[in-house]
């Protein structure tokens, strides 16, 4: 793999933690680059989940498809973010999501072996991954109390200001999806918000 493609990645952890440079080069002779065409899948639902993903370029959906074939969408990802299912990742069972590329999306993968691997030779990486999940669960639980508490109108309007450039890349059906209301209600939503 040509190192430079992984340099964003690296980038990422040394916002966390500060690592040398052998670190950095055994880390970039560990992971892998692959590139995904939109509308490919990182992980299906009922599969392993054999790789932690981190987008360099791109974006895509991770959603749970109930039994009637109605999809839920739970999270979107975006470059310097993860596109992996990490329930299934870390306990190495099948996933319960699907984790879908909207956008041509280029990832920077590291296998579970590899993972295991690096936390032994470089230990503060255990570190890094769990801030890296503590940021993932504090957004999370802050999700789940907007979705109780605020109205459907006002988690639109935080989504939009959270995330300005999402509604150019992701499709309003699937905006409608994450926030949990059909796509008719979003469209009604953003014509009375116009007239505001």
């Amino acid at each position: 793999m040509n190192s430079h493609k992984a340099l964003p990645f690296i980038h990422f952890v040394n916002t966390y933690v500060s690592l040398t440079k052998e670190e950095e080069d055994l880390i970039l002779s560990t992971v892998t680059y692959r590139k995904y065409l939109k509308g490919q899948y990182v992980v299906q639902q009922g599969d392993v989940c054999k790789q932690s993903a981190f987008i360099i370029a791109g974006c895509t959906r991770t959603f749970y498809a109930d039994d009637e074939g109605q999809e839920h969408i739970v999270m979107f990802s975006f470059e310097n973010w993860w596109a992996s299912e990490i329930g299934s990742f870390v306990s190495q069972t099948p996933s319960d999501y699907n984790v879908h590329c909207i956008e041509n999306t280029e990832l920077i993968q590291l296998s579970y072996e590899n993972q295991e691997v690096l936390f032994k030779k470089v230990p503060k990486l255990e570190r890094f991954f769990r801030l890296v999940l503590e940021t993932a669960f504090v957004s999370a639980q802050k999700r789940i109390v907007r979705n109780f508490t605020l109205s459907a109108k006002k988690r639109y309007v935080y989504f939009k200001m959270q995330h300005p450039e999402m509604e150019q890349r992701i499709p309003q059906y699937m905006v409608a999806s994450y926030l949990g209301i059909t796509k008719e209600f979003l469209s009604k939503i953003k014509n009375q918000l116009l007239l505001e």
